[in-house]
């Protein structure tokens, strides 16, 4: 017997839904591909600056709340909203995302030879309800000499990344020792939470 034939999406019955990723990045919409979800990129740009007296291991989750909630459009009943943020700290202080390739720099010399922490928080809105969730992954990376970070930084311009680096990119391949958690969660998209709160839906 084949039990092959017929395959459908394991979230199907998400198929007369209307997803919406609120969000420019090409990590994020790959990876919500990856879920076999057919959706929409629609961004509402926002004001991203964390207040000082937040946290860090609440900054996503804030930024996060903060795109869905001031999402421009009212939600249809057959709509769903996804938004995301990704933050990169290290000793309780927030890595944003770099102004220029010297600041690129810094970050990543600040990271060479640490663990850092990267927390990822997704929102998933629809016309009556919110939920927000949160991951969070442990990342080593080992020394890198200076020649190694500037070769990253010219080559790759991580201005679009927190803590400026991307975990898939050269700098991960020859840099990062160990990870405890989730790499999509690095990434910026943690598939495996996003999967299970969209098969409740």
């Amino acid at each position: 017997m084949n039990l092959i034939t017929n395959m459908e999406p394991f979230l199907s019955k998400l198929k007369e839904k209307r997803i919406i990723l609120a969000s420019n990045s090409p990590r994020r919409q790959e990876l919500l591909r990856g879920l076999e979800l057919d959706f929409v990129v629609k961004v509402n740009p926002v004001d991203e600056t964390v207040p000082t007296d937040l946290p860090a291991e609440y900054a996503a989750a804030y930024l996060s709340k903060l795109k869905a909630e001031n999402y421009p459009d009212t939600l249809a009943e057959n709509e769903i909203l996804i938004t995301a943020d990704t933050v990169v700290s290290i000793n309780g202080r927030i890595l944003g995302k770099p102004n220029s390739e010297k600041e690129a720099f810094e970050m990543i010399r600040s990271l060479s030879g640490t663990t850092h922490t990267v927390m990822t928080a997704v929102t998933i809105k629809d016309h009556k309800r919110s939920v927000t969730l949160e991951d969070e992954t442990k990342v080593t990376l080992r020394f890198l000499d200076e020649e190694e970070i500037w070769h990253y930084v010219r080559q790759y311009r991580p201005f679009d990344k927190a803590g400026a680096y991307g975990i898939q990119e050269w700098i991960g391949f020859v840099g990062v020792t160990s990870i405890e958690g989730s790499y999509f969660t690095v990434m910026g998209f943690p598939q495996h939470l996003v999967y299970q709160q969209l098969k409740r839906w």
